[in-house]
């Protein structure tokens, strides 16, 4: 009963256009004071505890490294690199841009910002080429996906803090996911290219080629340091994400000369404002996990589950299946801090392994990313190429279905996820 009531007043607020944060504390706060006796100063201090890990503080960094790679040029050079490799294959520029959200996605963490990277380059040199608009919007709204799920990511940070899961073992879980669900991508891609007899581009000579990659490689580098970084345990996640933040600024300002000094103090406001943004939600969100808890919500949840005999295969299915409804109506960062706290438990007692079940996680927030009404990519991509949300919908269809195609085999083939963290870590 205590459940729905919780439930029902969340939905409420939340229907009310309240954002999700607000509706999330005032839930808290309004079930704690009106039926329980909990005190309000324990309230006050779960709010400075809950936010108060050392793996937190890679979340603003990581955000901080991203804005200046998408005002660095580091996105212009990626694309050229991965147009030089792959332009001459059927839609060559949009397997380039495939490619270029892979490779930005590899040091951003964030999938607005490889969609706005990468999206505001390619889309306009697409259409100048002869590309339909529908197909270019379309490639960008979903590689942009990528960001997400190819290490580093703000997300999987996010799971990590909210069930205690190894941050560099999500991270090193991501990765072959992450290159499987880029080359799926890029061939359905390259499929619809080649029927409908698409652009392709000039082949780059070896010599072009190399060039390209010089020019990128101070971007490309970044990978090294942190997924190396972390491997090798020079530094932790946090660190690797300040290492980041760091040399991000160095490239930008002082190698590619992009972004002049008196434009730092924007970006730094800029990501100032989104760490804010997604701090007070984490904190909202402690506050809901730690109702959840103590009114032994998940514990009944995981009680009734196995009541009910469902088993592995079943209890995937039904997360998979509220989870891409949650992406419908809400962002990524909210989903995974609301559903973790009550979905972990429960697939932690029937056996599923926390790396893996963060994985799947994370690709069903991909998903959710590019699906109406609130899928941010869609809103991005809707700015960059000024087409309507359910134009962009019908545009994107082929390369989602590949997406969910990719969900159920990341779902029921645990080893994606785990082969590579069990390598490196056993």
């Amino acid at each position: 009963m205590n459940a729905l009531i919780i439930f029902a007043l969340l939905i409420v607020l939340m229907l009310t256009g309240m954002p999700v944060s607000i509706s999330l504390g005032l839930t808290v706060l309004t079930f704690l004071f009106t039926m329980t006796d909990v005190p309000i100063a324990s309230v006050a201090l779960k709010l400075f505890t809950g936010i108060e890990k050392f793996e937190i503080m890679a979340i603003p960094f990581f955000i901080l490294a991203g804005n200046f790679l998408t005002h660095g040029g580091v996105a212009r050079r990626m694309l050229n690199f991965a147009t030089a490799m792959v332009g001459h294959w059927h839609g060559g520029l949009a397997l380039g841009g495939v490619v270029a959200c892979a490779l930005f996605a590899a040091v951003s963490g964030s999938s607005p910002a490889t969609v706005v990277a990468i999206g505001s380059i390619v889309l306009p040199a697409m259409v100048r080429q002869g590309y339909p608009k529908r197909f270019g919007a379309g490639v960008v709204t979903v590689s942009g996906g990528l960001g997400i799920l190819i290490p580093p990511s703000i997300v999987m940070v996010m799971y990590s803090v909210t069930t205690n899961t190894s941050v560099g073992q999500l991270f090193m879980a991501g990765v072959i996911p992450g290159l499987m669900l880029a080359s799926l991508l890029g061939l359905t891609t390259w499929y619809l290219a080649r029927k409908n007899n698409y652009p392709r581009m000039p082949k780059a000579s070896w010599g072009q080629r190399w060039r390209a990659f010089r020019e990128c490689a101070w971007g490309l580098l970044l990978v090294v340091i942190i997924m190396g970084g972390i491997y090798s345990g020079k530094f932790t996640p946090t660190e690797a994400a300040a290492m980041a933040a760091v040399y991000a600024f160095v490239i930008a300002v002082f190698v590619y000369k992009d972004l002049r000094i008196r434009q730092v103090a924007k970006v730094l406001l800029d990501s100032a404002s989104m760490s804010a943004m997604l701090l007070y939600i984490i904190t909202n969100a402690v506050l809901f996990s730690f109702l959840m808890t103590s009114e032994g919500i998940p514990q009944a949840m995981a009680g009734w589950i196995t009541g009910q005999g469902l088993g592995v295969v079943s209890f995937l299915l039904v997360v998979n299946i509220l989870l891409l409804l949650a992406g419908n109506v809400m962002e990524p960062s909210s989903i995974v801090l609301i559903m973790a706290p009550i979905l972990f438990p429960v697939a932690v007692t029937l056996g599923i392994d926390p790396i893996h079940f963060g994985i799947m996680m994370v690709v069903n927030m991909e998903i959710g990313l590019c699906t109406p009404p609130v899928g941010l990519n869609l809103y991005v991509a809707s700015g960059i190429t000024k087409m309507g949300i359910s134009e962009l919908t019908v545009a994107i269809m082929p390369w989602l279905l590949t997406m969910l195609g990719f969900l159920i085999l990341v779902t029921y083939v645990p080893q994606i996820s785990l082969w590579l963290p069990n390598l490196i870590y056993n």
